[in-house]
């Protein structure tokens, strides 16, 4: 199924409310993690890169702070966390380019969102508090609703639903890698988890690139 989604990750996160249970959206989460999104043929190869060094920046410092947790290391924890907004800071300034100070600001206010549930469910998982790690997987699947939402409205080539299914899968991976992290997996199950992570982050960034060019050309290029 191809998606042309998230032209306006660059204007994301905002609301809408899913009542799912906890079960029900641990369920969603975990189903769709390995769901595979998939843009067109890039048609701006230069905005494609730079949307996958900022997206790829996201899943690296959330995964620093994973191993800082799981290591112990409180200094190396605050460091990766600070460094995770640093990213969040980047994407939106990306975004004002396209969408105006406004949606960049809300942008990063919504980003937040998904950032609180990450840090949530490593933290919780890695204290053993499942109640923490329910909480926030909730809390995640809530926001992956909130995101697709608004951005369907933001560009006419996305589908709320496609845009859903695919951060549902992005929540996924993040639960995934915490659980073998925390878990104390093999290291090549760990390794395979985390490339599916890097490949599916990838998939999502050139969706939204090629959103953003279909929807702003003469920028795109």
């Amino acid at each position: 199924m191809k998606k042309t989604m998230l032209s306006a990750v660059c204007a994301a996160l905002l609301g809408l409310g899913l009542a799912a249970s906890v079960p029900t959206a641990q369920a969603q989460l975990m189903s769709s993690a390995h769901a595979v999104v998939k843009a067109e043929q890039p048609t701006a190869p230069e905005l494609h890169k730079a949307m996958r060094a900022l997206w790829h920046g996201h899943v690296v410092t959330t995964r620093n702070y994973a191993l800082a947790v799981h290591a112990g290391d409180k200094a190396a924890a605050a460091a990766a966390a600070d460094t995770v907004v640093d990213n969040a800071k980047q994407i939106t300034a990306a975004v004002a380019g396209f969408y105006g100070q406004p949606a960049a600001d809300g942008l990063l206010t919504l980003l937040a969102g998904h950032w609180g549930a990450v840090k949530a469910l490593t933290d919780n998982a890695q204290a053993g508090n499942q109640a923490g790690v329910d909480q926030a997987m909730t809390d995640m699947g809530l926001n992956a609703g909130e995101i697709a939402k608004f951005l369907a409205s933001a560009n006419p080539n996305w589908k709320e639903a496609d845009l859903q299914a695919g951060l549902i899968a992005h929540g996924g991976h993040h639960k995934s890698q915490i659980d073998l992290m925390m878990s104390n997996a093999p290291k090549a199950d760990q390794d395979k988890e985390w490339l599916a992570m890097q490949d599916h982050m990838d998939a999502v960034a050139d969706v939204l690139a090629d959103g953003i060019a279909k929807q702003f050309p003469d920028k795109a290029k």
